[in-house]
């Protein structure tokens, strides 16, 4: 299955994703955050509608999309003796309506994820050698759906010189951060399945 096509799509229809784990985890001092209730809303509409919510995109999310591929060339390039394999989407293993669309499985215990960002964005990352807890809790999940031990997290801009241009970090399989991801997205599953009863028994 490729990504972003119509199978795709249906695939991850109504279902908690790698990409919105951070939303399904957001809170606030005095509770879950919008962005929370934002994402249940629109898994909602899916469930009940049967078709996927419009995602929006900008210019320098097409830009990421289109340099992927590039991006993971210069992974292949930068690491010894690897395979990357493209996938679609996987389901999680124990819970229902739930999985991860990851960039790539790399040999046989690894993942690759890749972000192709804006200049200063990518400049923070190659001074920190930190990705962003959202990036660190997609990462998370892509492991838990798929087994892998570790991911390696791929930063990419090809408007810098290539000593610039590519950065790669690896992101190994963190149990207590995965219990706690679990048991949120069994929590936000199940609010979710309630939600939906409420409103078809109205």
């Amino acid at each position: 299955m490729e990504q972003r096509t119509d199978e795709w799509f249906n695939a991850r229809l109504g279902k908690v994703t790698a990409s919105r784990i951070s939303d399904v985890m957001a809170k606030t001092k005095s509770g879950y955050s919008t962005s929370r209730q934002n994402y249940m809303a629109q898994l909602i509409c899916e469930r009940l509608t049967e078709k996927p919510t419009e995602s929006y995109s900008n210019a320098a999310m097409q830009r990421g999309t289109e340099l992927e591929p590039t991006a993971r060339e210069m992974y292949m390039l930068n690491q010894f003796d690897v395979t990357v394999k493209e996938v679609g989407f996987i389901p999680h293993p124990t819970i229902e309506n739930a999985g991860a669309s990851p960039d790539g499985l790399v040999n046989d215990d690894g993942l690759i994820e890749i972000k192709c960002p804006n200049t200063w964005t990518h400049l923070e990352f190659m001074q920190s050698l930190k990705p962003k807890r959202e990036y660190i809790l997609q990462m998370q999940w892509q492991m838990m759906c798929t087994g892998r031990k570790w991911c390696d997290f791929v930063s990419y801009d090809d408007r810098l010189p290539d000593n610039l241009s590519f950065r790669c970090i690896r992101i190994h399989y963190d149990e207590a951060l995965a219990q706690e991801i679990e048991a949120e997205v069994i929590k936000f599953l199940q609010e979710l399945d309630e939600k939906i009863k409420q409103i078809e028994a109205a």
